[in-house]
């Protein structure tokens, strides 16, 4: 990951609900979507009086494995019982629901994977900071008898009074699935103890190691095993030490006595609390106060502490059907479903591995197709709530933007006029070939997408008709992939060449364009794990 100066924007914020995605679960109202990632789908939603709750619904895959459902409800059960001030509540669960779901308090903040992200690594007194706060909410989790297990920069969020730890303990209800031995890890490589990554029960001491490996990427701007495939980082942390060299000298010590191989070798989180206390960087006060944040972040967490807890209005909409007289003026309310006519055959032939997923055309009303607009365009500015991760599994904490009155006053991606992104930097791992990215709609699939981007021999393939542009290195934005796929287009998309580098896609008549990062590939016909942005032509 290549850090972002300080001061670099934040890209846009919270997806507009999909027509087949749910208006409602559990009497909270889904508004937008936060993000995906390994164990499901994550919305914004209000309770009835109006308040915000980060609602998270479990994959259907897990949901239809009785063993998963036995631990998710167990899970959740011991997750309500913490109340820890740097952890996120959860509030509210329907363990025994059609598909499970789990509400927590929603944080206004960003995910420290964002904030590292967007401006770079973090000072060293804040590094210390974060460290303690991160350790105080591990000891209320250990304390109720939970692991985390998949502790990662984006399952911390960054509020303006300090991080909140999300996801805790959910990650051992997957463990039961038959899902986790087909490439769906849950985890992730670069902050998995190394007990984790060879099958043997995960302790506290576990969460301490994926501190010390998350406090080295805040600090540094780099994961201490560094990336590449999963194979790859799951024998760097069993086998060889750190990379600390980019990591300020004074958290040197700190770090590797939680990275230390061996489980009873690390210290418990009451000892890293009272060490980052007596660090000369701190002076003795372990607080949360005005600059504790470098300017830049600050500026930016206070924005999202001004985000409005009750939806607006519903505004008028030309067309009086009930599907759309309800459509928001805002992008907290979800957009209307759209109507679905028939199947359409895909226009011009495919390979053999992919004429089985034969393209699909959804017509929408024009009812839909203002509402869905409206809702595509009122993005929240300021924030992500992406996983890593899986991922994930983020937290988008954005301030409220005002309604546009014509599509004149639409925000533009920058150096590319006449683009909105419609999400951004989404997380999805196709499990096997038969998975295919639904570029359109952000999931992964097994069935037929208009706009996909699938694979076959080692390589991503793409609709015949579509155009693609490999970066040279670094990250690619909007307007250097347009350049490129003007100038130089290809249709070849090997893995052996993207494992370091990102690409983009471009539909026919350039109404769509996602720009795709490689994160994990395995072998021809296992999991393969990508960051999809993707922007669509302004109306």
């Amino acid at each position: 990951m290549t850090a972002q100066p300080f001061g670099a924007p934040a890209p846009a914020a919270f997806e507009p609900l999909s027509f087949d995605d749910p208006g409602e679960i559990g009497g909270y109202r889904l508004r937008a979507r936060l993000g995906a990632g390994g164990m499901g789908r994550v919305y914004l939603a209000h309770t009835p009086a109006g308040r915000p709750v980060a609602l998270k619904v479990v994959r259907p895959e897990l949901a239809e494995d009785a063993e998963f459902r036995y631990r998710f409800a167990q899970e959740v059960a011991s997750a309500q019982r913490i109340h820890g001030l740097y952890t996120a509540q959860v509030v509210d669960a329907g363990p025994d629901a059609t598909t499970p779901w789990l509400a927590t308090a929603f944080v206004p903040g960003p995910s420290l994977q964002q904030v590292v992200h967007r401006h770079g690594p973090l000072p060293e007194r804040t590094v210390l900071l974060l460290l303690a706060g991160i350790a105080e909410a591990l000891q209320v989790i250990h304390a109720a008898g939970v692991v985390h297990r998949d502790l990662k920069p984006a399952n911390v969020l960054v509020a303006a009074d300090g991080p909140r730890v999300i996801d805790f303990g959910i990650a051992r209800a997957a463990d039961a699935s038959p899902l986790t031995g087909t490439g769906l890890r849950i985890g992730s490589p670069g902050f998995m103890a190394p007990e984790q990554a060879l099958g043997l029960p995960a302790t506290p001491a576990t969460d301490v190691f994926a501190l010390g490996a998350l406090i080295a990427y805040t600090g540094s701007g780099t994961a201490p095993f560094g990336g590449g495939p999963e194979p790859i980082s799951l024998y760097r942390v069993v086998h060889e030490e750190p990379d600390l060299s980019h990591l300020p000298y004074g958290l040197h010590e700190l770090v590797r006595y939680c990275l230390a191989k061996n489980p009873e070798e690390r210290p418990d989180t009451a000892w890293l609390i009272e060490a980052t206390r007596h660090h000369p960087a701190v002076g003795g006060e372990l607080r949360f106060t005005d600059g504790w944040m470098p300017q830049q972040v600050s500026g930016e967490l206070h924005q999202h502490a001004d985000l409005v807890a009750t939806p607006r209005p519903p505004a008028t909409v030309l067309d009086s059907t009930p599907s759309t007289a309800d459509a928001p003026a805002a992008g907290f309310l979800p957009a209307p479903a759209p109507v679905r006519l028939e199947e359409a055959p895909a226009a011009g032939p495919r390979s053999a591995a992919t004429a089985r997923r034969g393209a699909r055309t959804m017509i929408l009303t024009v009812a839909a197709l203002l509402a869905g607009a409206a809702a595509a365009f009122l993005l929240l500015d300021n924030s992500d709530y992406f996983d890593d991760s899986d991922d994930q599994e983020a937290a988008v904490t954005p301030s409220v933007a005002a309604t546009p009155s014509s599509p004149s006053t639409l925000p533009q991606p920058a150096g590319a006029p006449g683009y909105t992104a419609a999400y951004t930097e989404l997380e999805l791992t196709s499990p096997d070939s038969d998975h295919e990215f639904d570029l359109k709609a952000g999931k992964v699939t097994q069935d037929s997408s208009a706009w996909y981007l699938g694979r076959e021999a080692g390589a991503f393939q793409i609709p015949e008709d579509n155009d693609a542009y490999i970066a040279p290195a670094g990250p690619l934005n909007l307007s250097s992939c347009l350049k490129g796929i003007d100038t130089k287009p290809t249709s070849t998309l090997p893995f052996t060449t993207l494992s370091t580098r990102s690409f983009c896609v471009r539909a026919p008549g350039g109404q769509d364009v996602a720009v795709v990062r490689t994160l994990t590939t395995g072998p021809d016909d296992g999991p393969v794990k990508v960051s999809i942005t993707y922007y669509r032509r302004s109306a």
